[in-house]
């Protein structure tokens, strides 16, 4: 289980949350640039472990009756990969504000296949292993193709 300090740091390591602490040392992380009434993305962090990220319209996400998951004993790659998905979803237009230099999302079919999405001179390239199969200029285009094709993240 992450510490309350480095659940903060990671929160902090994304540019796009401004941190608002609010009462009995809580901390809430706000994304402004949601498109969605729902603003925080990270809610009620505090020292005793308990934290939590908005996820409602991620995909299989078992979130509570307010779209929160408890993040209490996330390790810090399932932190991150959480956070960045809420904030794809609260984005509109998927991850593109989000997505940095280098980042990549690995995708999987019913037949085991394996694709990686990869952010790359502000386009997203699809893999196959070393061979590039497609480049798209958006973050939802990708998407939609993944979808289409019947892949999802693995």
């Amino acid at each position: 289980m992450l510490s309350f300090e480095q659940k903060i740091a990671i929160m902090e390591s994304f540019p796009q949350l401004e941190r608002r602490n609010v009462s009995m040392g809580r901390v809430n992380f706000h994304y402004e640039r949601s498109i969605e009434e729902k603003k925080n993305v990270g809610y009620h962090f505090h020292p005793n472990g308990n934290g939590y990220v908005f996820a409602a319209y991620i995909d299989g996400a078992d979130f509570d009756e307010k779209g929160y998951v408890n993040v209490r004993d996330f390790g810090e790659e399932e932190l991150r990969a959480l956070v960045k998905a809420s904030i794809d979803s609260l984005t509109g237009s998927g991850a593109d504000s989000s997505w940095a230099e280098g980042d990549e999302e690995k995708w999987i079919d019913a037949d085991n296949s394996v694709l990686t999405l990869k952010f790359e001179d502000d386009m997203y390239y699809l893999f196959a292993g070393l061979n590039l199969e497609m480049a798209f200029e958006s973050y939802a285009e990708a998407l939609e193709y993944l979808q289409e094709e019947g892949f999802s993240r693995a």
